[in-house]
């Protein structure tokens, strides 16, 4: 029997969280060609998935929420984990936002912080895609949770969000 096919016990197969299963059917309903990977260690911040896929930080699709002060809708900015989201470049795009509270992620979105994906929301926010991921032909986003990764281009990710590539960070 080789070593993969023996799974010490802590490895028995355990139903994946929901989030994580969503993003999966939404990737493969889609035909995506990657399916989500669930990483040992949690992945919350850009710099701890980067370290976990060996890839640099800037590679990190991270999500961050902002709530539109206009009608409370969720405005989800998917920016390279190496820069920092400028707020009024994304009111530019979307109008005033506010900042959004880890209560409003999960209602709007179906996601804990550190596991927003760019897709499945339970909740389509007005998303906008961060232009400095184009630096990159290999990209990581969140599947849903802390623990799950999926890979993928700038232009799927475009593709799979139907958002525009925008000015977002600070220079």
């Amino acid at each position: 029997m080789s070593k993969e096919d023996r799974a010490p016990a802590s490895d028995a197969p355990t139903p994946r969280p929901e989030g994580f299963r969503r993003v999966a059917q939404a990737l493969a309903e889609r035909g995506h060609p990657h399916a989500p990977l669930w990483l040992d260690a949690s992945a919350r911040t850009s710099q701890e998935a980067a370290d976990a896929l060996g890839v640099v930080v800037g590679q990190i699709a991270k999500s961050v929420i902002f709530r539109r002060k206009a009608d409370g809708a969720a405005v989800l900015v998917v920016t390279s984990g190496d820069r920092r989201v400028d707020e009024k470049k994304v009111e530019a795009q979307v109008g005033p936002v506010g900042r959004a509270d880890a209560e409003f992620v999960k209602a709007t979105t179906g996601f804990s912080i550190g596991g927003v994906a760019p897709l499945a929301h339970t909740s389509p926010p007005v998303t906008l895609i961060d232009r400095e991921l184009l630096r990159f032909a290999e990209i990581w986003a969140a599947a849903g949770h802390p623990n799950g990764v999926f890979r993928l281009t700038p232009a799927q990710l475009q593709a799979l969000t139907g958002a525009p590539v925008a000015d977002v960070v600070q220079a």
